[in-house]
């Protein structure tokens, strides 16, 4: 059976996987007169116009980079009028943030999942290959450059950024471990520092090089000795001995 851990953790942000709005991410002022009209033509209720919006504001921060980005330009790219953009996002910020979150919600949904079942050292390999084949992608790490860029004067998305990205992981984490620790496989111990610590371990000497273009996508061989590495280090630390 396959359980997920941490479904009332905090909201999650996360670009969709085949966005790279980092690139050529120009960091001028933020565009004038993007805040919302006062009157709004249709309820704020309708998905699928709300993902053609998002849909185009992708697209619009793709080619032409956050800053430079129009709220006219992206109801022009999503085929809506100006009015009905601000009905459902009232300025571009908030278009950023729901575009990082959507996808942010999905991809933490899909790695941080246990199958109860699952012996723990292959449970913890398994989340610690896909965990660092999702964080080194280049569309994920540009995506990360733009919220570190942007975070010093809109601090909102780099805190959400943080708690629904980081953090959310981090708390998954935890719960799984503290439901091996009351299952008798695990010694109790703080399962919060501990789940922080081995997400750490798997990323060691592969994902900072990466961040800051000074490595290439690690090979599967660095992946299963970093990853196997934390793991073991874990496990020996905490497994009970039977």
């Amino acid at each position: 059976m396959t359980e997920r851990f941490g479904q009332q953790t905090v909201k999650s942000i996360m670009p969709d996987t085949n966005i790279s709005i980092a690139e050529n991410l120009p960091l001028g002022d933020i565009d004038a007169g993007a805040s919302a009209p006062e009157c709004s033509e249709e309820p704020r209720v309708d998905n699928t116009k709300r993902r053609q919006i998002l849909d185009g504001a992708n697209r619009i921060f793709l080619s032409q980079g956050f800053d430079a980005a129009s709220m006219g330009a992206i109801a022009q790219q999503a085929g809506v009028s100006k009015g009905t953009l601000y009905v459902y996002f009232k300025n571009k910020e908030e278009l950023f943030g729901t575009i990082v979150e959507d996808k942010r919600r999905e991809q933490a949904g899909q790695l941080f999942v246990f199958d109860a079942g699952e012996d723990i050292e292959v449970a913890l390999m398994r989340l610690g290959r896909s965990f660092i084949t999702f964080l080194c992608r280049e569309d994920g790490l540009s995506s990360l450059r733009t919220v570190i860029a942007i975070s010093s004067r809109m601090p909102a998305i780099g805190e959400q950024f943080y708690r629904s990205g980081p953090l959310m992981g981090i708390a998954r984490l935890r719960e799984y471990l503290e439901s091996k620790v009351t299952a008798g496989v695990l010694e109790p111990h703080d399962c919060e520092v501990a789940a922080a610590q081995l997400i750490e371990g798997c990323a060691a000497l592969i994902f900072k090089p990466m961040l800051f273009n000074a490595g290439r996508m690690p090979d599967p061989a660095l992946v299963e000795r970093v990853v196997g590495m934390a793991v073991q280090t874990y496990l020996r630390a905490w497994r009970r001995q039977l």
